[in-house]
């Protein structure tokens, strides 16, 4: 699925990325030499890399 349509970014790039670059969507954008066009997709690619990120956390990690 695309998440960002102006740049033809797909949630599973943006899953794969989430574990390589830290920050939010526009510092992913950025490492993928792309930028946000008009915005709308940014609180969508947030949560994408908010629950990729949280579902790599070590259970041990998050119970502490």
């Amino acid at each position: 699925m695309y998440v960002c349509i102006c740049n033809a970014i797909r949630e599973a790039e943006l899953r794969r990325m989430a574990l390589h670059v830290p920050g939010d969507a526009e510092a992913v954008y950025a490492a993928m030499g792309k930028q946000p066009n008009c915005g709308s997709c940014l609180d969508e690619a947030d949560t994408v890399l908010f629950e990729e990120r949280l579902a790599r956390v070590p259970l041990a990690a998050v119970a502490a």
